[in-house]
């Protein structure tokens, strides 16, 4: 699925918002900063069955053995982007399986990546280290947001997010003007 953002004022940067959302929070969120960055939005379908206490179980064995997951092949290709944003569910403390499985399938084709997770209690911290492993480059900003910001305001949670990386992209064109 993808849809485009319609506010903001990034027209030269070409930026991608990539999420998986298992109860809809990652969701808000994503839906905020691709609203906010004037960027595609693309959600990374999961072929495992996620609904209910069984999917809950079966995410959260997915989890602890850091196992990716069977996905839908990405729609919108990374390459043609200047900056992916990529978001995650926090799961026991680890990238949920199919953010770990998109990760995995498009390292080699990412460019500048930004990272934002949603978390209920604790582990958003590790959650990012492993997102930044397995996206092999330096990353440009974090975001961690619980769900309860995310559902109280999703825009307002992500606020100082979207300015740190419409800043980078700002400092982005000024080095191309240089060059």
């Amino acid at each position: 699925m993808s849809e485009r953002g319609t506010e903001g004022d990034m027209s030269e940067a070409k930026v991608l918002v990539v999420y998986f959302s298992r109860t809809g929070t990652t969701r808000l969120l994503a839906r905020a900063i691709a609203g906010m960055l004037n960027a595609d939005l693309e959600e990374i379908c999961d072929c495992s069955d996620r609904v209910g206490p069984g999917g809950y179980l079966r995410s959260l064995l997915d989890a602890l053995r850091r196992k990716p997951s069977e996905i839908v092949p990405a729609g919108l290709s990374v390459s043609a982007y200047d900056l992916v944003v990529i978001g995650s569910p926090v799961w026991a403390g680890s990238v949920s399986a199919p953010v770990r499985s998109y990760l995995i399938e498009n390292r080699a084709q990412l460019p500048q990546v930004a990272f934002f997770c949603s978390f209920g209690g604790r582990g958003a911290d590790e959650a990012l280290r492993a997102m930044r492993a397995l996206a092999h480059r330096p990353v440009v900003a974090e975001c961690k947001v619980t769900a309860a910001a995310a559902h109280q305001g999703a825009y307002a949670a992500m606020a100082g997010f979207a300015q740190a990386l419409k800043r980078h992209l700002a400092r982005m064109r000024e080095i191309e003007w240089i060059g």
